[in-house]
């Protein structure tokens, strides 16, 4: 793919207009619309202003520097790496921290990066095959043999995971993000929207082993400001009580 068509591609996906573009980024309309033709070739400031400008992850403003010919101005280390030390010990404290609460770290395809011990919560009677690493958030939430069985609104929460995911394939076009989107796809039941359906509001309603009915809401962090794309692309989701029975229960389990 060049670069002409790899900006328009972007852009349209964000459903931005040559205009807002040209806009956000600083330049005119007519020149948005010469680099598209290929009437323009673009200078490397002006690639990472208009990546910059259409919000695009690190790896895809790299991708869009290489079909312009310049090098990736942002680099990518594997977690490993002694450099991203502070990081991990970092994502270690946060886990640690959010404890009796269940809390994971996953990566843009939502395979397990990290977890606290009160994710054991969430893999109580899931079978191994299904936590054997990598273990993939998205498939252990909506798997028939993962919590599934055990999830008491599956049908609002597994609607609210898919289209979730469905967004952000939409915005950043993953070709194996994509195959995990239909197989989970295959795992929700095909039922009308109930009744005061409130989209993303959807909590977890979750059953233990016990018999207990726990109620979990999530919140997700991103690294905003990482430059590395790694970094960037690593997601904390962490799980707190929604009701008090839930956050005495959870407590409880802790102690």
């Amino acid at each position: 793919m060049d670069f002409p068509q790899a900006l328009r591609e972007r852009r349209t996906s964000r459903r931005l207009s040559q205009l807002d573009l040209a806009i956000r980024a600083g330049t005119t309309q007519r020149h948005v619309s010469f680099l598209e033709t290929a009437r323009s070739e673009p200078g490397r400031d002006m690639v990472i202003r208009l990546a910059e400008s259409m919000d695009l992850p690190l790896r895809e403003r790299n991708a869009l520097l290489h079909t312009a010919g310049f090098a990736p101005a942002y680099p990518q280390s594997a977690l490993t790496d002694p450099a991203l030390a502070p990081v991990r010990t970092a994502l270690e404290h946060v886990l640690a921290a959010h404890m009796p609460y269940p809390a994971i770290v996953v990566d843009r395809r939502g395979d397990l990066v990290a977890a606290n011990e009160a994710f054991g919560l969430l893999t109580e009677s899931v079978p191994e095959e299904l936590i054997e690493p990598p273990v993939n958030a998205y498939r252990l939430a909506l798997h028939p043999r993962g919590l599934a069985p055990r999830v008491v609104n599956f049908g609002q929460w597994a609607r609210h995971v898919v289209e979730a995911l469905q967004a952000e394939v939409m915005r950043n076009p993953d070709d194996q993000l994509g195959a995990l989107l239909a197989e989970l796809r295959t795992y929700v039941p095909d039922q009308p929207i109930e009744p005061g359906h409130l989209g993303f509001a959807v909590p977890l309603r979750l059953r233990t082993g016990e018999g207990a009915e726990l109620e979990l809401m999530t919140t997700i962090t991103t690294f905003a400001t990482a430059v590395d794309v790694t970094i960037s692309e690593l997601k904390l989701e962490a799980f707190l009580p929604a009701s008090q029975f839930t956050a005495d229960y959870l407590r409880a389990r802790g102690a």
